[in-house]
């Protein structure tokens, strides 16, 4: 018997015997099925047959139209099986939102659900339709390190989303980074409810305790009853999150729910303050640590600790095997303490965009991932995420960093989220305001919140302040900022 993540002799395979060993074994579940190893196996290798039958070879490209479920995960490796590569597609994309991202990919063969029709020229197989036992012979595996396997398309917020190609070798290195930082061994059982659109679900939540053999319990999407039963019934030992997604646990929290089983919580995506981290590990019990990655370097590139000290307020050290480093404009490395862009090498970043060889060229330069944040190192090593380059406001010349005014806010009590942004002003180009949302039961306001500015913050970082009853999200949970920007502008 053949696990699923090893196809194509790919540098994860696994000893026959520990392969043997897995076949019984609860591998993953939905909302509607539980599948073993072995399970997982057939209905990976069926698909497989199947996709061959429809067009699929070495080096196609398919685009999964799903919400989180089963098929998805089975159509991925299937692909891999055959050499081909998947392109995951955010069901709530508009039609020509999915049909870009489809036609760009080059993708030959969408499954997606019996409604979903494209201008595209690949081939729509309804979910449905996907076989679930091999008629043949299999399918040998075909896939390599050097394989193209995710093209993952960026959120877009300055142009055309761009697909980021990640190959076999990219997906190992992560994966084997995760397990060790993370010392993930078969006794883990993942709770999954992140979209899996994203390299945060991939790599974390399914290719990472697929590769030790462990478990994983998808949701379809999430919700806080959805969440508490969850944990309550199956009893997980981690999971991964993004920081609103911790603010509505808070604002949200159900007695008598036992959290004893989860060892750990992942915070990643978007900044999230030091208060919210610290009341979150407080009222559920359980580590929390924030790690920092973009889809360019796989997921992740530095991470809290999961043994150790956690510091709040950073995303910790670089992972192991990978390097980053705070650079100035220039491209001189600087030393910590020093504020700069932050960079990532190692085996994790990305091939390039595809067929977008100048922005592949602006990002990957001198060996170094250009992430367009800005970082400074700490004497112990921790990185603290500055803010986004493009996000710095520039208001009468001076460079405000917008996660620093929000950093200050979050101290406030009863704020759930903020988020600040530039607003044109014909005097000084930009001035700061922020947009905070309070929980369910506070009672923000206005003139008490510019008071605690004016005494956290330097007379020039002062925000106007705007209340509201919800911050927009993008399709990942961060915080819509272009959305916010928007509003000054239309």
């Amino acid at each position: 018997m053949e696990t699923a993540y090893q196809l194509g002799h790919l540098p994860w395979s696994h000893a026959e015997e520990e392969i043997a060993a897995r076949a019984a074994r609860p591998c993953l579940r939905d909302e509607t099925v539980a599948l073993t190893y072995d399970d997982f196996d057939r209905r990976v290798r069926a698909a497989a047959e199947q996709f061959t039958e429809l067009g699929v070879g070495h080096g196609s490209v398919i685009a999964l139209v799903l919400p989180n479920r089963v098929e998805l995960l089975i159509a991925m490796l299937a692909a891999w099986r055959l050499g081909a590569a998947a392109t995951p597609v955010n069901p709530a994309l508009t039609a020509s939102e999915a049909d870009y991202q489809i036609s760009d990919a080059g993708s030959v063969l969408a499954l997606a659900e019996p409604s979903f029709t494209t201008s595209a020229s690949a081939t729509v197989l309804p979910v449905g339709d996907l076989r679930s036992e091999p008629v043949g012979d299999p399918t040998p595996p075909r896939a390599t390190p050097d394989d193209l396997a995710l093209l993952v398309y960026t959120s877009g917020s300055t142009g055309r989303p761009k697909g980021v190609m990640l190959d076999h070798a990219n997906l190992d290195a992560m994966t084997a980074i995760m397990v060790e930082s993370m010392a993930m061994d078969s006794s883990d059982h993942c709770l999954l409810f992140l979209p899996l659109f994203h390299v945060n679900a991939i790599c974390v939540s399914f290719l990472s305790p697929l590769r030790v053999g462990a478990q994983m319990s998808m949701l379809s999407r999430f919700s806080p009853d959805g969440f508490y039963d969850a944990v309550a019934n199956l009893r997980p030992t981690y999971f991964s999150a993004v920081p609103t997604i911790y603010s509505m646990l808070l604002a949200t929290a159900r007695e008598g729910v036992d959290f004893s089983s989860v060892r750990l919580g992942i915070c990643g995506a978007a900044p999230a303050s030091k208060e919210l981290l610290e009341a979150t590990q407080e009222r559920f019990g359980f580590r929390i640590g924030e790690g920092y990655g973009l889809t360019e370097c796989t997921c992740a590139a530095t991470s809290n600790p999961y043994e150790g000290e956690i510091k709040a307020g950073t995303v910790g050290p670089a992972l192991p095997r990978v390097r980053v480093e705070v650079m100035s404009p220039t491209g001189e490395i600087l030393e910590r303490g020093e504020r700069g862009e932050v960079v990532i090498s190692g085996p994790i970043v990305m091939r390039g965009y595809l067929n977008r060889p100048e922005a592949t060229a602006e990002t990957l330069r001198d060996g170094w991932l250009h992430t367009g944040d800005v970082g400074i190192f700490d004497e112990d090593g921790y990185l603290r995420i500055v803010d986004r380059i493009k996000d710095m406001i520039i208001r009468g010349g001076e460079n405000l960093y917008p996660k620093e005014i929000e950093n200050a806010i979050s101290a406030f009590p009863g704020v759930m989220e903020v988020a600040v942004v530039g607003r044109p002003d014909a005097v000084y180009g930009e001035v700061p305001v922020a947009f905070i949302a309070g929980y369910p039961d506070a009672d923000l306001d206005a003139d008490a919140l510019l008071e605690h500015c004016r005494t956290e913050l330097a007379r020039i970082k002062v925000p106007e302040i705007e209340i509201v009853d919800s911050i927009p999200k993008n399709p990942v949970g961060k915080l819509d900022k272009p959305r916010l920007r928007a509003r000054f502008t239309n």
